[in-house]
């Protein structure tokens, strides 16, 4: 068994760190006394399984008010500043280096600065916040800490080096780093120990003991810069082929977020949102994990697609203002891998979102998406949510043009990956017509609503007949859609016929009735009570019907909406 050793001596002093190979050699460890080659020492060991060591510590679950609170009470008591970041440690599971921040009053930028005054007269200022950050989450995350920086902080901390790093480190720092410690931290008395332990010398220093700003310029130690760039590029390759998820788990996230987008377009809307929740936090635990720049990039692409799923999801449950952030939650991963088809869908969105309450916001926004994705079901979508927009704003010419616009964008082909996962992020032959005939019934006239029906009525008609090879349908739509023709037909004094095209619409589940059902509804109902339909039971017990509908909700059950 592999053991991973920090001995101390009598009085508590780190002499070296190493495994129990390095340190025990041909002898052996009996009672916490290490012999090598039959010598004796009085340095205590104590031993962990590297595997256990290697366990990172529980997350930081303390406040700043808490740790505010604390060092306050212990300095006040006497005690040190090494008591109260063991104590820290002990309460909080914090790491060493963010302990002794801690224990020190200091925030990240605070220790940078006094790392630069000490350390950076000239002005250089090496170190930053966000570099401090990074140390002190290594080894599971951030970026591992040089020896120099090590014994520098441990120095500002006024501590030893055996302080300012711990079993998770040791465990996963390389074995130069583990001997430049040991010559770094080790007593004078100890020094032959230290070099048994190490290995002979080897007639030049570690790779910590190199200036982090740079390297030696004599010509005597040419041969030795070279060789130590090869070892420090070694090492760095080490740690850059190392990957913690394999294709498998890749193609089974891409996959549950491919059937989340269609269980999205028929399944119970809470539940399939529930659903995305569970996944998303599946890929969190991912990125938290080595990997490859392109795994990032492919899980950055799944939570952006995520995302949008989850905004709409939202929307259709009545929670607008969690849909608006949910959707620029999206677009920073977007962002982050420039991915502009995913721009342009989460623009679309956020479109769909604002309409009912801020039209004009919702034109710019399907406006400025088309310079996103400009060619496909995509755009032909953001052309549609542009005309209705400028439909609701009264503006005819823009509305019609933008329906034109929007045929012509899905007659150019086009294909990527977001197009691919399927679901919400296609457009069917059905729902072109239906957003169609949505855009014109805003507009005034009867020739605009003769246009809106018959562009209902196809849309109508394809639902019926079943998604073509390639398509899916939303229930939402469908049901929206004969929403929509009940309104049309109510405006042409059509009540028999609105009524039974009002039918399916009434026998929908509470879970089905989503906010841009209740929406139309409320829209439509005032055709209803109108002088063409003043006085007839049949107008009465429809809008009666309509009443009791919209007070059953899956909207009102999570107390959302704002119909």
């Amino acid at each position: 068994m592999v053991m991973l050793l920090t001995c101390k001596n009598d009085e508590g002093e780190a002499l070296f760190f190493g495994t129990s190979a390095e340190m025990c050699g041909e002898g052996d460890a009996i009672n916490g006394v290490v012999r090598r080659n039959g010598r004796g020492t009085n340095a205590h060991c104590r031993m962990a399984k590297r595997s256990e060591m290697a366990e990172p510590r529980i997350a930081d679950r303390s406040t700043k008010a808490e740790r505010d609170a604390l060092r306050e009470r212990l300095l006040a008591a006497g005690a040190s500043r090494r008591v109260i970041k063991d104590e820290m440690m002990r309460r909080w599971g914090l790491r060493p280096r963010s302990a002794w921040r801690y224990a020190h009053g200091l925030t990240q930028a605070a220790l940078a600065a006094r790392y630069n005054a000490r350390f950076a007269p000239d002005g250089t200022a090496p170190m930053s916040g966000s570099r401090v950050a990074a140390y002190e989450r290594w080894p599971r995350r951030g970026e591992r800490p040089s020896v120099q920086y090590l014994v520098r902080v441990a120095e500002l901390f006024d501590t030893g080096l055996d302080q300012v790093v711990d079993g998770d480190d040791l465990a996963r720092m390389p074995d130069s780093d583990r001997r430049a410690l040991c010559h770094q931290g080790a007593p004078a008395s100890q020094a032959e120990e230290c070099e048994a332990v190490s290995g002979p010398a080897s007639g030049h220093n570690t790779y910590g003991d190199w200036e982090e700003t740079g390297v030696p310029g004599d010509r005597d130690n040419l041969q030795e810069v070279v060789v130590m760039a090869a070892h420090e590029g070694s090492e760095h390759a080490e740690q850059a082929e190392r990957r913690d998820i394999g294709e498998a788990t890749l193609a089974q996230l891409r996959a549950d977020v491919e059937r989340l987008s269609l269980e999205h377009m028929t399944g119970d809307p809470f539940q399939v949102f529930q659903d995305m929740r569970r996944v998303r936090q599946r890929i969190w635990d991912v990125l938290d994990r080595r990997l490859w720049p392109r795994d990032q990039t492919e899980l950055y692409f799944l939570l952006s697609v995520l995302h949008v799923l989850m905004a709409a999801a939202a929307n259709g449950l009545g929670n607008r203002q969690a849909a608006e952030e949910l959707v620029r939650t999206g677009w920073a991963y977007a962002t982050a891998i420039d991915h502009r088809g995913l721009m342009g869908h989460l623009r679309l969105e956020l479109a769909n979102i604002v309409f009912w309450l801020r039209p004009r916001g919702s034109l710019e926004l399907a406006r400025t998406g088309l310079a996103y994705l400009s060619d496909g079901q995509g755009a032909a979508q953001l052309h549609l949510r542009h005309g209705r927009a400028a439909a609701r704003l009264g503006d005819a010419h823009t509305a019609r043009r933008a329906i034109t616009a929007a045929h012509e964008a899905r007659d150019r082909r086009y294909s990527d990956d977001v197009l691919e996962i399927g679901g919400e992020f296609g457009l069917s032959r059905a729902t072109e017509h239906f957003l169609a005939g949505a855009t014109l019934l805003e507009l005034p006239g009867q020739d605009a609503r003769t246009e809106a029906i018959g562009e209902l009525r196809q849309a109508a008609d394809l639902y019926a007949a079943g998604p073509g090879t390639g398509e899916d349908h939303y229930d939402g739509y469908v049901t929206c859609t004969n929403i929509d023709l009940a309104t049309a037909l109510l405006r042409d004094g059509e009540l028999e016929h609105a009524a039974a095209v009002l039918e399916p619409v009434l026998l929908l589940t509470p879970d089905k009735r989503i906010e841009a059902v209740l929406r139309r509804i409320q829209r439509m109902r005032p055709e209803l009570s109108g002088q063409i339909y003043a006085g007839q039971p049949l107008a009465a017990s429809l809008d009666e019907r309509l009443e009791a509908f919209s007070a059953q909700t899956i909207v009102g059950e999570l107390g959302g909406g704002s119909v």
